[in-house]
């Protein structure tokens, strides 16, 4: 932690250097010592907010060499989540007191992305977000089976994670005592998204030897003895068959004989005791810009109307026999579009991923060292998950994964598996997830944070990339591209439509089903995100276009200097901010390049 000292410090140290009498500074010098000390003084600000982080999640703090975390789960007590808030309400004020103006430039944007993350976790306790730990999609029970992905190379390794299948009965404890709080509070998701959310659930409850929790068990190192790997396996089995397994029996009869019977009915976040205002505050959060749920709203209709008239080209261009709704019909129910086994799925989206790969050379200078693989999205939550998403690596010694939906899979048309993997894997997430981190000047504060407007407006941008780099090979996948795309406009038009406009979630469904080519499976899915997710599906469309429209300026201010891969190096150069912080690293790039033009 840097020493903060201030200005009459310097003062007397500079009277001290061997001179007869006091040397005074001139102004130039007392500037510096200012800055200085308010560049100390956010250092130490980081290096707090950092700590509190680790010492909220215990794997992070284990990934970051902190062995003494390494067999906990995060600690969710009120008394310990108040405290958490008091210190985040601190650090706030704290850097609030700040005159960021005397900040380095590379400082003032570290304060604002500190502000970001300190108001979003104040925001979100205010609001009680943690009265409602789950979505639509899956939950708290879910997520934290991913304890079973890290290092298992020591006994230690081993015997810290028991420690933390030891730790699952408290940890289920206070996730179930604030789902206990949000019924009494009126903050529940929905009943109606809930509907079959009990099969995520079930699907832990499965005999010891196939359970997700016994998987590390099943392929120990090489160099332990038999003694050592029947002695781990005897007590996994016991924890597992005593406490792990009854753990899920009961929060399946609490959701399915408490919690959803007692969910809200109504369906727009206006509902929720704060109203408007937490809606207003998670488009915000979710998008980085100043624009109005009406704003949005109006921004997606036209963005609906300009996708919808590129799609019909295509339906032109095919010269299907029918209207434009009998066209979608038929690519939801034509076999030739659909995989026949999950392996022949997962297969076609390596493949399309290792031709992604290949196209990255050309635009982008600088590429990410960590690997990435392909993989089925977890049997336990897929029949409610999206078709897709990016799984990140939870330390250095993990790729990251592309997770595919092998669930139904006559509702995971091929047609769309080209815009998917480009969003997902490369140049994607996986890419821009990689490069972040790996960006070693960064504080980790910003190296492992992720503002959704930047990484789901890059994903989005990754898959209209596709189109110059040749990648979509047929007017099936283009039109697979197209629906991608005009999926994340009507996102726009339904979320602020179901939560502050007064659409049912049937109106919902109806809008997306006719304007995409979305399975109706995935429509009905994506509807229960946006509802139980409010403001997180605005993020795609709107990065997008802020992206979009920043290369454009570049291009017409650089002309035929203008180059891609600087483009896109200075887009990921300093990993995921805000909108307003990205509109400045491009403007940077112009001023840069324009001045060794003139050379």
């Amino acid at each position: 932690m840097l020493k903060r000292l201030t200005p009459l410090f310097f003062i007397a140290l500079w009277g001290c250097q061997g001179a007869s009498t006091p040397v005074a500074m001139d102004k130039a010098q007392a500037d510096n010592v200012i800055k200085s000390s308010q560049d100390n003084k956010l250092q130490n600000i980081i290096a707090n907010a950092w700590q509190l982080q680790l010492e909220k999640d215990p794997q992070l703090a284990a990934a970051f060499g902190d062995n003494s975390q390494a067999g906990k789960l995060a600690d969710l007590s009120p008394a310990t989540l108040a405290s958490h808030n008091q210190r985040t309400q601190a650090l706030a004020q704290q850097l609030a007191l700040l005159d960021t103006s005397l900040l380095s430039k590379t400082n003032r944007t570290n304060a604002l992305i500190l502000k970001y993350q300190l108001d979003n976790d104040i925001d979100l306790y205010h609001f009680h977000d943690h009265y409602q730990p789950l979505t639509a999609e899956s939950g708290f029970h879910a997520d934290i089976s991913a304890i079973t992905r890290g290092r298992f190379d020591s006994m230690q390794d081993y015997r810290d994670y028991l420690s933390r299948l030891n730790a699952l009965p408290k940890y289920f404890a206070q996730q179930t005592y604030w789902l206990k709080k949000g019924i009494k509070s009126g903050i529940t998701q929905p009943k109606v998204v809930l509907e079959g959310f009990e099969h995520s659930i079930s699907a832990f409850i499965v005999p010891v030897e196939q359970s997700v929790y016994y998987q590390p068990f099943k392929d120990f190192p090489a160099h332990f003895t038999q003694a050592e790997k029947n002695t781990l396996i005897t007590e996994a089995s016991q924890t597992i068959s005593t406490k792990v397994l009854p753990l899920y029996q009961d929060f399946y009869r609490f959701m399915t004989e408490s919690y959803i019977p007692q969910a809200r009915r109504d369906i727009a976040a206006s509902s929720l005791p704060f109203g408007n205002a937490f809606y207003n505050n998670r488009l915000k959060h979710y998008t980085t810009v100043d624009m109005s749920a009406d704003e949005v709203h109006a921004l997606g209709l036209s963005e609906v109307k300009r996708i919808r008239s590129q799609m019909q080209q295509i339906v032109k261009q095919l010269e299907f026999k029918g209207n434009f709704a009998d066209f979608l019909h038929f690519l939801r129910t034509d076999p030739q579009f659909y995989a026949k086994t999950p392996k022949a799925l997962l297969k076609e989206a390596a493949y399309l991923a290792k031709q992604a790969d290949a196209i990255l050379p050309k635009y982008f200078g600088k590429l990410p060292r960590s690997p990435y693989g392909v993989q089925a999205v977890p049997a336990e939550i897929a029949p409610k998950y999206t078709t897709g998403r990016y799984s990140g690596a939870n330390s250095d010694y993990e790729p990251g994964y592309y997770w595919v939906n092998t669930y139904a899979l006559e509702t995971r048309p091929l047609y769309e598996l080209p815009a998917l993997t480009l969003h997902e894997a490369v140049p994607g997430h996986h890419l821009q997830i990689s490069l972040n981190k790996e960006i070693s000047d960064l504080p980790n504060f910003r190296r492992y944070s992720y503002i959704s407007a930047f990484g789901e407006g890059w994903g989005l941008y990754s898959e209209y990339l596709g189109i110059e780099a040749g990648y979509y090979q047929d007017p099936y996948s283009q039109f697979g591209r197209l629906t991608y795309e005009m999926w994340r406009a009507a996102r726009l038009v339904v979320d602020t439509g179901m939560h502050v406009k007064g659409w049912s979630r049937q109106q919902a469904i109806d809008f997306m089903a006719s304007n995409t080519a979305l399975s109706l499976h995935n429509v009905t899915t994506e509807i229960d995100r946006y509802i139980s997710w409010p403001g997180q599906a605005l993020s795609y469309k709107i990065g997008e276009l802020t992206i979009k429209r920043l290369r454009a300026k570049a291009e017409q201010a650089l002309g035929e200097q203008f180059d891609i891969r600087q483009f896109h190096d200075a887009v990921l150069a300093q990993g995921s901010v805000p909108m307003s912080v990205l509109e400045q690293q491009i403007d940077e790039l112009i001023q840069t390049t324009q001045a060794k033009m003139k050379k």
